[in-house]
């Protein structure tokens, strides 16, 4: 059973937010988000990983994100949890909550889902976080994700979770990031 996030259990996992295939998203609304998922997750130190997919040929991450990120290893596989060493660094981090985000949502981001479900990880995934080219081809990837035991959810719910309470520094830190998401 998928609960409610901890920042003590959980880890966020960016997946292939690269130049050359970013810049087809049908949706460019992940990408703030995205950002303000790295900077509250590190405000509230929970794991940030991240990857890129055959950046010989997609590109890097995207310059405001590789910045937050620093170091994102390259992978070959779609799915995360098939490459060696980013499934090694997310076992590593000892948790057991994977917030799953980037693009393809029908692609890297479903096979990760998948793998992660598979492997006992709780598996969740902010919509507005992830994105693809066709539209349809994200909406059918999260419902795939969700009847396979993924919990959707929204990249605020995920950082209000996290944060369990609001009268804390960090409740204020992050707040302040949040309003930063844009408002359709």
């Amino acid at each position: 059973m998928t609960g409610l996030l901890e920042r003590d259990r959980a880890a966020l996992l960016v997946i292939d937010v690269q130049e050359r295939i970013n810049a087809v998203m049908a949706d460019q609304g992940h990408l703030p988000r995205l950002e303000v998922l790295v900077q509250a997750c590190d405000a509230l130190r929970v794991p940030v990983l991240a990857s890129e997919q055959y950046p010989q040929g997609l590109g890097p991450t995207v310059a405001p994100l590789a910045e937050l990120l620093g170091d994102t290893p390259a992978k070959l596989t779609f799915s995360c949890s098939r490459d060696d060493r980013l499934r090694t660094a997310i076992e590593r981090r000892g948790r057991d909550q994977i917030l799953v985000t980037g693009i393809e949502a029908h692609v890297c981001v479903l096979q990760t889902a998948l793998d992660l479900l598979d492997a006992g990880y709780e598996v969740h995934v902010p919509h507005d976080a992830v994105s693809s080219r066709r539209p349809a081809d994200k909406q059918w990837a999260l419902q795939r994700m969700a009847a396979a035991g993924a919990a959707i959810t929204t990249t605020e719910s995920a950082l209000f979770e996290m944060l369990e309470r609001c009268d804390t520094a960090e409740f204020k830190q992050v707040a302040k990031l949040i309003k930063k998401i844009p408002v359709p």
